[in-house]
């Protein structure tokens, strides 16, 4: 009887993996995999719904509504040449989809624990699927955010997208890497502490706050220059004032906050794969 020897086998499953390991090669050979389980999240999600997929238009929409009668009719939180409504819904827009990047991807160990259990797959394919689903549901409401866009710019406001715009996929991949980054973090506690998942869902609102969604970054430094350093380094206030600069041309945009912001992304999402890695060998023992 012939030896087998490993030219034979045409995958290997190994517990030794590299500190940083995103394997293209495996991920493409499961590549229908991640397909049915990005399709299973654009179908099922609003499925057993009364509204269905009109969720993807009403929570933005509705959002915009409170924040322009709140922070701008109330506070007279000030947005320029911008009408407020447009204004908040850009922002809206940049915020759900990193908002839902990170919240699915930070209980990936927990909720998906049974098929983890049962099978071999790349682990990293279901917070892949998370973010490439989630990329169904903002390409919506930034066709909402177009609609309304012609609507303003109809109406007589004067509105124009700048050069900047080319730089339109990089935001979106850096917001897909904070995304992922964070949240991989995050689904290795929450598999030894469950009760993070609260608390995942409370520092989302509160970080909503710091990251410039209702208001300009101008504001901040001349009403509260204390705390301006605070959303000034926060990335993701970097990456909603850059998307209003490009859209709306207003707001403030500068190479350097453009390239720290590419940078703190890029690592991030770095720590949260070595992480992610290490905990995927032993987590079935905790979860």
């Amino acid at each position: 009887m012939e030896k087998n020897n490993n030219n034979d086998w045409l995958y290997e499953i190994s517990p030794k993996r590299k500190l940083i390991d995103l394997n293209f090669e495996e991920i493409w050979q499961y590549r229908d995999l991640l397909i049915l389980f990005v399709k299973r999240d654009i179908v099922t999600v609003y499925k057993q719904t009364i509204l269905g997929p009109l969720w993807f238009f009403i929570q933005p929409l509705f959002t915009s509504v409170i924040f322009t009668l709140v922070f701008n009719n109330i506070a007279n939180i000030p947005t320029g040449n911008v009408p407020p409504f447009l204004f908040n819904l850009a922002g809206i827009t940049a915020w759900n989809y990193f908002n839902e990047s990170l919240t699915k991807t930070s209980n990936t160990f927990t909720a998906n624990a049974g098929i983890f259990g049962k099978v071999y797959f790349p682990r990293v394919i279901m917070p892949l699927k998370t973010v490439i689903s989630g990329l169904f549901k903002f390409g919506i409401q930034l066709l909402i955010l177009i609609v309304f866009y012609f609507y303003f710019f109809i109406k007589g406001y004067d509105l124009s997208p700048n050069s900047n715009l080319m730089l339109f996929p990089v935001y979106v991949l850096m917001m897909a890497l904070l995304g992922l980054g964070a949240g991989m973090i995050i689904s290795a506690f929450t598999s030894k502490y469950r009760d993070l998942t609260v608390m995942v869902g409370f520092a989302t609102s509160l970080l909503m706050y710091i990251s410039a969604v209702p208001y300009p970054l101008s504001e901040v430094s001349e009403k509260i220059p204390q705390l301006a350093w605070l959303v000034n380094y926060n990335p993701l206030a970097q990456i909603i004032e850059g998307i209003r600069y490009m859209i709306l041309d207003t707001g403030i945009f500068s190479w350097s906050g453009f390239f720290y912001t590419l940078a703190f992304s890029m690592s991030l999402f770095l720590i949260g794969l070595i992480v992610f890695n290490k905990t995927e060998k032993n987590f079935i023992d905790t979860v």
